[in-house]
């Protein structure tokens, strides 16, 4: 029962796999834009 896969087709184990990989990429997107916004804000700040 536990190699059964879900309706995405993955097994519980792949998606925990897939998940980590995920969030790691949307981490690292969310560091690069948050960088992005500070150096746009000491170059022109908008408040």
């Amino acid at each position: 029962m536990a190699n059964e896969k879900s309706v995405t087709g993955l097994t519980d184990e792949e998606a925990q796999e897939f998940h980590g990989f995920f969030m790691q990429g949307m981490s690292g997107f969310i560091g690069v834009a948050a960088f992005a916004h500070l150096l746009a804000w000491f170059w022109r700040p908008w408040l």
